[in-house]
């Protein structure tokens, strides 16, 4: 009786799992196609689409101007657009580079003892560092603008991730064709490219995805503390901070539309790696 209990609920738990990732793959070509529609729209605006008029200046949402207009009479969706555009190319670059030092920093690990010693304590000295004083002391050494906030941000955003591929690697090194790889003798180079390596890159796909929407808002942060991208750069950070002294002036929408369009930035890029992680893992079902 119990077997057949059980192979009758397989199926439903079957058609529960791909109901759930047919969710997910909707939430996936969702979050995707917004993050397109705004990195193509705000890349390719021209620079003119932004250009001052002092006769729509202060303007409150309207049909005219969807966001309303700045002390300038700068259209604010434009300006939006392009700082969303200009955070995203930011955000992915550094958490890129925070990823690849993630998984250099995981195939060092698995190296031998003594390096995965060394590896785990560099990851708890870096861990142990408050977040938002390491980046603002970063931005300062490095000089500010994009590259002092991509290296502030590469090199503070990777401990975690690293950990995760960390203990991927020591699974790894005790698997089968690991070790008939290092009996027929193979490097310890050769085993971590052609066997390591590909079983990593979904990993760390996802560990990208998922470190992105930490990168883009404490890009926002400290660009809005004055440290990160110089004001000529239209960025979300820039934005805002600009936005701050025309509050008190019942120019809200300054402030309002730019922040409400970097948490939907955030959302969507936090859903598509969620949804990705998800799609990735085998249906398993008890025996």
């Amino acid at each position: 009786m119990q077997q057949l209990e059980r192979r009758s609920s397989a199926p439903a738990e079957v058609r529960r799992t791909l109901n759930t990732r047919g969710k997910n793959v909707i939430r996936i070509l969702i979050s995707a196609g917004f993050l397109a529609a705004v990195l193509l729209l705000g890349s390719f605006l021209p620079e003119q689409a932004a250009h001052t008029s002092l006769s729509e200046r202060n303007l409150a949402p309207g049909a005219g101007h969807l966001f309303g207009t700045d002390w300038l009479g700068r259209d604010m969706l434009d300006r939006t657009l392009k700082g969303l555009a200009y955070s995203i190319q930011v955000g992915l670059t550094a958490a890129a580079c925070s990823s690849l030092i993630a998984l250099l920093v995981g195939l060092l690990a698995a190296a031998d003892r003594r390096m995965d010693q060394a590896v785990s304590w560099f990851i708890d000295l870096f861990m142990s560092v408050p977040h938002l004083v390491s980046l603002i002391l970063l931005a300062f050494v490095f000089g500010g603008g994009a590259k002092g906030v991509i290296i502030a941000i590469a090199c503070t955003h990777w401990p975690q991730l690293a950990r995760v591929i960390r203990a991927d690697m020591l699974q790894l090194k005790s698997a089968d064709y690991i070790q008939v790889s290092r009996r027929m003798g193979k490097s310890q180079g050769y085993i971590a490219l052609h066997h390591m390596l590909p079983h990593l890159i979904p990993q760390l796909l996802v560990g990208l995805l998922l470190v992105f929407p930490h990168a883009i808002l404490h890009e926002a942060a400290i660009t809005f503390l004055g440290l990160g991208l110089s004001p000529q750069q239209p960025a979300i950070g820039i934005i805002l901070s600009e936005s701050m002294r025309y509050l008190s002036a019942g120019m809200w929408w300054l402030a309002f539309f730019p922040g409400l369009a970097l948490v939907l930035t955030v959302l969507a890029f936090d859903t598509l790696g969620h949804g990705i992680r998800s799609y990735s893992e085998p249906i398993r079902l008890e025996r």
